[in-house]
């Protein structure tokens, strides 16, 4: 992944770098009870896995939890994180293209994103809500021209200021004999 040059543009820019809370981190040999006991009481939907370094190995994700451990009959009070979590999870560096990994996550269909610094440490957790944040407003910008383009193309210009000029008068009539 590339570097963006464009201010605004990589995963550091965006505002929810900066604002969203720490990832939940814990070691490989944790309890999945642990993890999801503060899942639960900080209402998050992942947990990162780290080594000794506090490089991320893995991620653990509500999911993980009910395809690897309830769907499997495993008992959370013995079984580790290591056993249920998605080994080498796509990372993304603070400096990487919001667009890319954008159309990354919608081609390979999954919901977060670890972002690392330089030496691969655990920054922050995007999700898949944080890209529509950035998508939204050029969609509504899209929207709006596209129905510029159809209204203008299928109707001349004079039509559709007659049809508010007449809709106005209408208006003023119906107003005026009410009061």
């Amino acid at each position: 992944m590339a570097a963006s040059d464009t201010y605004g543009m990589s995963l550091k820019d965006r505002p929810e770098f900066s604002s969203k809370p720490k990832p939940l981190c814990f070691p490989p040999t944790a309890k999945v009870s642990e993890a999801v006991a503060e899942m639960s009481a900080k209402n998050f939907g992942s947990v990162v896995i780290v080594d000794d370094d506090q490089k991320v190995i893995g991620i653990a994700t509500e999911r993980d939890v009910m395809k690897k451990l309830v769907a499997a009959n495993k008992d959370p009070q013995t079984t580790t994180l290591a056993d249920i979590m998605t080994k080498d999870p796509r990372l993304a560096r603070e400096t990487d293209d919001v667009v890319d990994w954008l159309r990354i996550m919608s081609n390979e269909r999954f919901r977060r994103l670890p972002v690392v610094d330089e030496e691969g440490r655990i920054q922050v957790i995007f999700t898949q809500g944080d890209f529509v944040s950035y998508t939204w407003p050029d969609l509504i910008y899209q929207a709006k021209e596209l129905a510029k383009a159809s209204v203008g193309r299928n109707y001349p210009v004079w039509l559709i200021g007659g049809g508010i000029m007449l809709y106005s008068l209408l208006m003023i009539i119906v107003v005026s004999s009410i009061g």
